[in-house]
């Protein structure tokens, strides 16, 4: 069998689809040295906390207490909502400077939640009813400031100490030693060593204390740096960050639109199998009984009359029963229950009255029921549209599954033919009820179909790998099953 046909390569499956839920990568165990690669972003972070957070104290005071006390004149509530929408931009400045230093990203707030900020006055207001701005301003007004100071000073204090006593040795000499004490190293000897006689330089013991104090220091440098850098992010996600809360309202929101799509594709496979039962065996079934009756009155008078109604009436049921088939392959055919998913597609690609090219890399274990059923039916779907609609003269289908690590198994399906083009998956196209259904799952439903083709169709569904000792029994080999196409 020839195919006429130019057949692209499908495009490539998504290696990663986006959840609801938006998770932080977990941070692998970093030994001492590995802490010194950060120090220089850590050290120009919270070098830079203190001059920022004074910056943003003195913006956010003036507007936010200048609108409150203008507030009885109207233009006030302006006045405080700028000082909120500026808490918000001094805090975005704040995650992305952590996330400079090297901190995880920290999710920010779903700023814009549905019809919230629809509109001039909802868009200005908003930010009265969203606590998150005011835990901004918190932040930005009295939290980071105070923080700030204590980290800045003990940076300082810190990078001074471990820099001075490490190199004092080098430009003490230069200092003059008028007025000099002989300074508390004879203090700490006294201290350690009660009663010693010893004739100690006090200038060398000077530097050799300081020398000393000055490698502890430099030896904790990461170590403060980093927890200095935590405090600030720890603070950050708190008040910053999304609440859980959030998240669980997207997932929600998220479930409950692939639910009613779901529901809509089912409501609508349902309406088009009463409309087709209605059309087809059902008008076939009316007609049989008309013939039965015809039969029932001519059996005497009209034996050959009746013979060949018969025949006719065996011809009806023989074409009902076949439709009847037909129909019922979009619920849960027999050979995709006893053969499994592969075989059950190839079955679809041999019946298609257009030529289907077949790819097929499937794993040994089943897949679940309900992912095998849905598969079907909507590469049945595909396979149709493609002989009905598309005017192509070939198809390649290729169906394979991946393992993507964080977001799971997937199951791609890719169904391409040469046709017209111009198919779409909006509202009120045939392939909306498809879309539907993918969403329903999970899943994505991708569509590229340029006018004068070529059409690809992709549905990526996720799926949760069957045992092998759950896995019903399925047929080894489904090259009887295969249709020869070159």
């Amino acid at each position: 069998m020839s195919t006429e046909m130019t057949n692209p390569r499908p495009a490539a499956a998504p290696t990663a689809v986006p959840t609801a839920a938006e998770t932080t990568p977990p941070t692998r165990r970093r030994g001492y040295w590995s802490m010194w690669a950060t120090v220089p972003r850590e050290f120009g972070f919270l070098f830079l906390t203190m001059p920022i957070a004074i910056i943003a104290l003195v913006l956010l005071s003036t507007t936010f207490f200048t609108g409150l006390g203008l507030i009885a004149l109207v233009f006030g509530i302006f006045i405080v909502v700028a000082s909120l929408y500026m808490a918000r931009g001094f805090g975005t400045l704040e995650l992305v400077r952590l996330r400079w230093a090297g901190r995880p990203e920290t999710v920010q707030p779903a700023w814009g939640r549905g019809d919230r900020e629809q509109g001039f006055w909802r868009a200005t207001f908003a930010p009265f009813v969203d606590g998150h701005y005011w835990l901004y301003l918190l932040h930005g007004m009295v939290v980071n400031p105070i923080v700030s100071v204590i980290s800045w000073s003990l940076t300082i204090t810190w990078t001074a100490v471990a820099l001075g006593g490490t190199t004092g040795w080098i430009w003490q000499r230069y200092i003059p030693e008028s007025g000099r004490d002989a300074w508390p190293v004879e203090w700490v000897l006294e201290f350690l060593f009660p009663g010693n006689g010893w004739d100690v330089d006090p200038r060398a013991a000077e530097t050799i204390f300081e020398f000393v104090v000055g490698l502890v220091f430099l030896a904790t440098l990461p170590l403060v740096f980093r927890g200095l850098t935590l405090l600030h992010d720890v603070i950050a996600r708190g008040m910053l960050g999304a609440w859980r809360s959030e998240a669980l309202e997207r997932e929600v929101a998220q479930l409950a639109a692939s639910r009613g799509a779901a529901v809509q594709a089912e409501d609508a496979s349902l309406r088009r199998l009463e409309r087709d039962i209605h059309d087809g065996p059902q008008q076939r079934l009316v007609r049989l009984q008309m013939d039965l009756a015809a039969i029932e009155r001519k059996l005497d008078r009209d034996p050959a009359s009746a013979r060949e109604l018969l025949g006719e009436a065996r011809d009806q049921a023989r074409e009902t029963l076949d439709e009847l088939r037909a129909l019922s392959r979009g619920f849960a055919p027999p050979i995709l229950q006893d053969r499994g998913l592969a075989v059950g597609l190839r079955s679809l690609a041999a019946r298609s009255p257009v030529p289907v090219e077949v790819e097929i890399a499937l794993p040994d274990a089943s897949l679940p029921a309900p992912i095998e059923r849905n598969a079907y039916f909507v590469v049945a779907e595909l396979l149709t549209n493609a002989a009905k609609h598309a005017e192509a003269t070939g198809v390649r289908l290729v169906v394979s599954t991946r393992d993507t690590g964080e977001t799971g198994h997937w199951l791609d399906l890719w169904v391409t033919d040469n046709g017209r083009g111009g198919a779409s998956a909006m509202p009120g196209h045939g392939l909306a009820g498809l879309a539907d259904r993918v969403q329903g799952l999970q899943g994505l439903f991708v569509v590229d179909s340029p006018l004068g083709g070529p059409t690809s169709v992709g549905a990526h569904i996720p799926y949760v790998p069957v045992a092998p000792a759950e896995a019903p029994a399925q047929g080894a080999s489904a090259s009887e099953e295969t249709p020869a196409v070159e």
